[in-house]
């Protein structure tokens, strides 16, 4: 089977937009969420939210975590002309600081992402986006070992 070098360039850049949107979850960095999606964009969560909602729903919770990070593992992405399906592994950790519910933690997520993506004026952004969480678990925060640091 012969892949295109067009379809090739439309693979990457929808792979490459998955990893900015969640290098700007792990840095809330909401203009860079912003321009991950059309202006017309859905986003299913428990409901589904416009973009501006989404981004609001995010600061409210990414600000009770003191940090988050989200590891990409398998990613597949079918190309139809301007439109592609796309579905993307995801294992995102969210630490939580000690307060009344118990000791440093990290909330673990695992799940997909599942994408309509469309590409208006030369440029891959999602469409409509799903987060299907598989399962998750919450961690207790071991003391790093003598002579590591973090950050």
């Amino acid at each position: 089977m012969t892949i295109s070098l067009e379809t090739l360039l439309a693979v990457s850049a929808i792979k490459d937009l998955h990893v900015q949107f969640c290098r700007a979850n792990d840095r809330l960095d909401e203009e860079l969420m912003r321009r991950c999606f059309h202006d017309d964009a859905v986003i299913q969560l428990h409901e589904p939210l416009n973009v501006d909602s989404f981004i609001a729903l995010g600061r409210t919770i990414l600000a009770q975590y003191t940090v988050t990070w989200h590891n990409i593992g398998n990613q597949t992405v079918q190309v139809q002309g301007d439109f592609a399906w796309a579905e993307h592994y995801t294992i995102s950790s969210h630490r939580i600081p000690a307060d009344a519910e118990g000791a440093e933690r990290d909330f673990v997520a695992n799940g997909r992402y599942v994408d309509l993506v469309e590409k208006r004026n030369g440029t891959w952004k999602f469409k409509h986006r799903q987060m299907v969480i598989d399962f998750t678990r919450t961690d207790p925060v071991a003391p790093a070992p003598d002579g590591i640091g973090v950050g």
